[in-house]
């Protein structure tokens, strides 16, 4: 289970990202990256974020700590920018949150340090794995933390979700955008890294990672009626694609042989 912190006092917008994720400070005096449930990125990125960092974090991978944030609305009043006030009134509620890690700085490829293999090839799988288009030269989503790499915002993965088109079909496809991962030319083998990593991976953990998603965050859509027809939806998702794995597995090694 997450644990679930309220946030006591907004100090700044991040204003890197297109969904500008506020800096709170929280009951349990910790600092988090909190993506907000008002933002344009809608209800689905929380639930990319918390299911496809959880699973990171059971796979032992460097995400920072993930906590569920309870905002109230009321913080927004000291705000002066009124687009962050009316984002922090919309946001009222359970959001996500990032431990945040003070001095981190973006990961760079050309800069450093250079990622260890083995850790550079579990993250291409995590990102196969969870279809995360979102991990490139262009928007690493890494940062660097007393030189060590850490993954953060997972919001674009799990795109399925937006349409639940053939989901079946689509838990079966390789993964192609997977050559244009930041991490793939550091990384050594995709077979070796599924040996290491789809073993601690099975539909009781899966079911365990997607109890944790707020019922807030699974509305009503066609097919899915409920928060718990989502979960299923989810957990049948992943524990179909985890079986069918040699599809986006093999997919990866070509592209990083290549």
């Amino acid at each position: 289970m997450l644990r679930t912190v309220t946030a006591t006092r907004y100090v700044t917008p991040l204003r890197e990202g297109g969904s500008v994720p506020a800096l709170v400070e929280a009951d349990d005096d910790g600092l988090y990256v909190v993506k907000l449930l008002g933002a344009g990125h809608g209800r689905k990125a929380l639930v990319a974020e918390l299911l496809a960092g959880e699973i990171g974090r059971h796979l032992g991978l460097p995400v920072p700590d993930l906590v569920l944030v309870e905002l109230d609305g009321a913080l927004a009043k000291a705000e002066p920018d009124g687009e962050i006030r009316d984002l922090l009134a919309r946001s009222e509620g359970t959001n996500v949150g990032l431990d945040f890690l003070p001095g981190a700085l973006a990961f760079a490829p050309a800069v450093g340090p250079r990622p260890e293999p083995d850790l550079a090839a579990d993250v291409v799988w995590l990102d196969a794995f969870t279809t995360n288009v979102d991990r490139t030269p262009r928007n690493p989503n890494l940062i660097v933390w007393h030189r060590r790499l850490h993954l953060i915002d997972h919001g674009s993965a799990l795109y399925i979700h937006h349409t639940w088109t053939r989901p079946e079909e689509h838990a079966r496809r390789p993964f192609p955008q997977i050559r244009d991962h930041v991490l793939l030319p550091f990384a050594s083998s995709i077979e070796a890294a599924d040996g290491r990593l789809a073993p601690q991976l099975d539909r009781s953990v899966l079911e365990r990672i997607a109890a944790a998603v707020p019922d807030d965050w699974l509305q009503a859509e066609d097919g899915r009626p409920d928060a718990a027809a989502h979960r299923r939806a989810y957990v049948d998702y992943l524990a179909t694609r985890l079986a069918a794995r040699r599809a986006f597995v093999e997919e990866a090694e070509r592209a990083r042989v290549a």
